[in-house]
């Protein structure tokens, strides 16, 4: 495994800073010391706000043309494609992901989204006719109507520790090749990794103030990125909680915020399509171990078919090998922290305490004494009015529910606070389709998922606000002006 970066400032406005003050990044599959980071200064945020305010009303790069955006942002992705090695063993050490998942999911499928985001951008018209009646046109005494797609402004992206890189991507890349002017603040627990966008910004001459990479252990830093005045929009994902409070924060300077927030997804099989399930289930949490807001943790089968899922699953969630994530034949390795993995036992408790079963798992794996490891844990629940079944628990867990039929099996997967995503199995593909377009939520794999910088995701309900990826994505990031314009009179 290669050394993990080297760098531990942050990044402001174009110059690497100190900080007085330290903190421990731990790595979660042993439980030791990753590296000690200098936390950004107060003042040193405050001053990344103003320089990315005076850096976006100079037009350093708003003003630039598109094309000479894009070729900035290619050095800058160029920069990441060097560090591969590093940023890998990075991840794996901060967030004890496994390395294949850190390698591919992260850095890989990272990076072409990013890509492909400039791509989507290029290709897109941000000035376009606005369709006005002919008479309204003449009564104004107006010859053009026309919309333009504007640069936000300042951005403050706030990531989590689940996917500091490709959340990160989806945030900044479309937020500076629109011309906004971003702040990034990554989680507490998984800084390290985000430093390399400071450093790509540094190789790939991005004018300062551009784009800073702030850091810190607690939240005051992340609570002045989103009341500051000079900031136009929040970006965050994250739990809803905190999602609750970004919102509270932003509204006395109507900022504009995009949530991608918690989830409790369903995954429905209907009855020419059980066999999928176990594939189903181990997805969940196998290289992530649950710790993905997108996971279908609700598993919806036919009634009388509940019992032989219930079975399949647990075999196949029983030879799945827990480990440390360098470990090859791992193929899941630990919770965030300790905080996490208590999280997991509360649910396990809850859930039985309410008429629920542990068929499988439900604690820590034998062998693993350091580490906040849990096993892979399946429970039979009785209804969705389960703890279990309506709190988004990230990790390790899946609850498995019977339905009567599939109108049942759409009240109960809608029978959330939560719609950010859901997969629905089926031979009989119209009638998968049929349920998917039932379900409230932002995004439905059919039979199979799509990860693209073309295509939205997003949530409905608690899950959040605005859309990342695609054309939305984009867009989330620009205002909409309207031009009318017609000879002096």
């Amino acid at each position: 495994m290669a050394a993990i970066i080297a760098e531990r400032r942050s990044y402001v406005a174009g110059t690497w800073v100190e900080g007085d003050e330290v903190f421990a990044v731990e790595n979660p599959a042993d439980e030791t010391s990753v590296a000690d980071v200098a936390a950004t200064p107060l003042p040193e945020i405050e001053r990344a706000i103003t320089e990315a305010r005076r850096s976006f009303d100079e037009g350093v790069w708003a003003d630039r043309p598109p094309a000479e955006r894009a070729k900035v942002l290619g050095a800058f992705l160029d920069y990441f494609q060097s560090a591969r090695a590093e940023l890998v063993a990075t991840m794996v050490a901060e967030a004890g992901q496994p390395t294949g998942f850190a390698e591919r999911a992260q850095f890989g499928a990272g990076l072409g989204l990013a890509r492909g985001t400039i791509d989507l951008y290029l290709s897109m018209s941000h000035e376009e006719a606005n369709p006005v009646p002919l008479d309204d046109l003449v009564r104004a005494g107006a010859s053009l109507s026309f919309r333009r797609h504007e640069p936000v402004g300042v951005v403050t992206a706030i990531t989590p520790y689940n996917g500091a890189i490709i959340m990160a991507m989806q945030k900044i890349i479309p937020a500076l090749i629109a011309g906004n002017s971003v702040i990034l603040r990554p989680s507490p627990l998984t800084p390290l990794s985000s430093l390399v966008f400071g450093a790509a910004a540094e190789a790939a001459g991005l004018p300062p103030g551009v784009l800073s990479v702030v850091v810190e252990a607690g939240a005051a830093g992340a609570e002045l990125l989103t009341t500051h005045r000079a900031v136009d929009m929040v970006s965050f994902t994250g739990s809803t909680v905190v999602g609750r409070q970004i919102l509270a924060q932003a509204a006395p300077t109507v900022k504009r915020v995009a949530l991608e927030l918690g989830g409790k997804s369903a995954q429905i099989y209907l009855p020419d399509a059980v066999g999928r399930a176990t594939a189903g289930a181990v997805a969940v949490v196998a290289a992530t171990a649950g710790q993905a807001c997108v996971a279908a943790t609700r598993m919806l089968v036919p009634r009388e078919r509940k019992d032989e899922v219930l079975d399949a699953v647990s075999r196949a969630y029983d030879a799945l090998t827990v480990g440390p994530p360098t470990d090859p034949s791992a193929k899941l390795g630990p919770v965030i922290s300790a905080g996490q993995r208590d999280r997991c036992e509360r649910f396990v408790r809850l859930a039985e305490e309410n008429g629920g079963k542990v068929v499988t798992g439900g604690g820590r794996p034998a062998g693993l004494e350091r580490g906040y490891y849990f096993e892979p844990t399946v429970l039979d629940l009785p209804d969705n009015a389960n703890p279990a079944a309506q709190e988004e628990i990230f990790g390790p867990v899946i609850s498995v529910l019977g339905y009567r039929d599939l109108d049942d099996a759409v009240r109960i997967a809608n029978d959330s606070d939560y719609g950010l995503s859901g997969q629905v199995y089926g031979a009989d593909v119209a009638a998968a389709v049929g349920v998917a377009r039932r379900l409230r939520t932002g995004a439905v794999n059919v039979n199979t998922a799509v990860f693209s910088a073309y295509a939205p995701g997003g949530g409905y309900k608690h899950s959040g606000l605005g859309r990342e990826r695609g054309p939305d994505g984009i867009r989330a990031f620009q205002e909409v002006k309207h031009l009318a314009i017609g000879e002096l009179r």
